[in-house]
């Protein structure tokens, strides 16, 4: 385990014993609500279409506890999509076990996310977003495997799979 899977791994840990569910991002202008993107909606609407989890880890920026997704232990083929707006974000093809607690993929299907500079927890990370809702994602770090060299760590709860076709259309 090198240093970063173990302040994640912290990280999550720490959370769960304080007893909360999220680590809620409460950074200044960091909401995605902020920000203007194909797909737009008021507070109140995605807090109709999305439940609880979703509505604070896609439009504030929290981060589900470690080893708690479903999507975890998914094996099977086909896309993952934002839970947002259904947009396919990641193909169980580029799929990885990180071993970090959060799905994890070392490509993003192509045109699916924007990225921003993250300077939360005293460290400078790059943040993953649904490029059509704006919706929160994860971040992504240099430490995964080839062909990329990337970990994208995906907030289970942010994206729904859909099994069969492992290629966006």
């Amino acid at each position: 385990m090198n240093r970063r899977n173990f302040l994640y791994c912290t990280t999550g840990a720490f959370a769960a014993l304080a007893g909360g569910a999220f680590l809620v991002g409460n950074r200044p202008g960091g909401k995605a609500m902020a920000e203007t993107f194909e797909i737009t909606k008021t507070e109140d609407e995605w807090r109709r279409i999305l439940s609880e989890q979703q509505f604070a880890v896609l439009r504030e920026e929290a981060t589900e506890r470690a080893f708690t997704s479903p999507l975890n232990e998914e094996k099977r083929a086909g896309l993952f999509h934002c839970a947002g707006c259904d947009l396919p974000v990641y193909s169980s093809e580029t799929k990885f076990d990180s071993g970090t607690g959060w799905p994890s993929f070392w490509e993003a299907v192509p045109d699916a996310i924007g990225t921003k500079e993250d300077n939360s927890l005293f460290m400078t990370r790059t943040e993953c977003h649904c490029r059509r809702c704006g919706g929160h994602l994860g971040h992504i770090f240099d430490d995964g495997p080839p062909p990329t060299g990337k970990r994208h760590c995906i907030n289970g709860v942010a994206m729904t799979f859909k099994p069969g076709a492992t290629q966006a259309s």
